[in-house]
């Protein structure tokens, strides 16, 4: 990725809404070369532009994170667990867990629901421990390309 690239990024990190006008003085481009460079780096799956929110302002009340150990193909599961909607973040991590999924949901009881029913009853799974959020402190998302 070139400087060009990364400088869009670093512009759209520090504000999602800003114009391809605003962003191609910034950094130097016309506003279709801009655009084009955006499409681009959104194709090619570099970024996403999307709105962030706080779960629990908008009813989705109970936030955890799942260690999951896993015996066999760690890759499987993390693939299982990706592909279920309450699952907002999956990392494969060397350590205690195989694996840590971010869970959003409703209330306790679909927490239970999900952790119980759904990620404990794939195959390959042998433990999982739930760290349960009780306040979001801090999420950004400005740490720049390098």
């Amino acid at each position: 990725m070139d400087a060009l690239s990364k400088a869009i990024i670093e512009q759209l990190q520090e504000d999602g809404r800003r114009s391809y006008a605003a962003i191609g003085k910034a950094v130097g481009l016309s506003e279709a070369a801009v655009r084009q460079r955006v499409q681009r780096l959104v194709d090619s799956g570099v970024m996403q532009i999307v709105a962030v929110t706080d779960p629990m302002q908008l009813g989705f009340a109970r936030q955890a994170m799942v260690g999951i150990k896993v015996q066999g193909d760690t890759l499987v599961v993390s693939d299982a667990l990706a592909a279920m909607a309450e699952v907002d973040y999956v990392v494969v991590t060397a350590g205690s867990f195989d694996i840590m999924a971010e869970i959003i949901c409703e209330n306790d009881d679909d927490l239970l629901n999900v952790i119980n029913n759904r990620i404990r009853a794939l195959p390959g799974v042998l433990a999982t421990e739930a760290f349960v959020y009780l306040s979001l402190r801090k999420q950004q998302y400005d740490w720049g390309t390098r």
